[in-house]
């Protein structure tokens, strides 16, 4: 808990999401410039953009994978590199999933869970449910590209997270699943969950999202 000199300011406690002029520099190279960005909960904030225009890096920002150069990354009441070095209540899919793949998705899931200690059996199950994925018995090395995508956003949202990062979580997924992950995230924005969803799908965008934004070259603008 934040007190005193630390306290973080009133207006931004109850925010999912917010970043104030973030840029991120890699030698010569500035990938991220002067990002601001505010979501509140119960929101999906779209992320648009061709590959190489700086998504993926801004996600690693905000989950405080790289270091900012300039700026600030609050997340769900934490100041991201300052309160602490990886958000508490964050649930992520950047770029492709790993799993070991002479596990099942509950054996895989269960590794995950000890990291934090935060749920049992019961909470790993749920979070199969959701995705279409319980009671399936195989090893996940026998898995399609889709049932992978599926088990990816299991391990996002098993333990509950107040924000969502997902970068193409519908890659690999047929028509079915794409309804599907649809209506969970629907269901997970209607909760109250700060949703955060990059996208190169139109209708993905469209139809899920409440605001959107583009990146392009480092620069972020709100185009919706």
């Amino acid at each position: 808990m934040n007190t005193g000199g630390n306290a973080l300011p009133v207006s931004k406690a109850g925010v999912g999401l917010e970043l104030t002029d973030v840029s991120v520099t890699i030698g010569a190279d500035k990938l991220l410039i002067g990002i601001s960005l505010r979501a509140e909960p119960g929101t999906i904030t779209g992320l648009i953009g061709r590959n190489g225009s700086g998504k993926t890096m801004l996600l690693r920002a905000i989950c405080g994978l790289v270091p900012l150069a300039q700026g600030e990354v609050v997340v769900a009441g934490q100041r991201v590199g300052k309160d602490v070095d990886f958000p508490d209540s964050i649930g992520v899919i950047i770029e492709t999933p790993g799993f070991l793949p002479q596990y099942t998705a509950f054996e895989n899931l269960k590794i995950l869970a000890r990291i934090r200690n935060r749920i049992g059996d019961a909470g790993i199950q749920s979070a199969l449910e959701q995705v279409g994925l319980s009671g399936v018995k195989k090893r996940v090395g026998k898995f399609s590209l889709g049932m992978k995508q599926r088990l990816g956003i299991a391990q996002a949202i098993m333990e509950d997270p107040a924000v969502l990062l997902l970068d193409e979580p519908m890659n690999g997924l047929d028509n079915a699943g794409v309804r599907e992950m649809r209506e969970l995230f629907k269901a997970l924005r209607d909760k109250g969950k700060t949703i955060l969803l990059a996208s190169h799908n139109p209708l993905d965008i469209e139809e899920l999202c409440d605001s959107v934004y583009e990146m392009d070259g480092g620069v972020l603008t709100r185009v919706r």
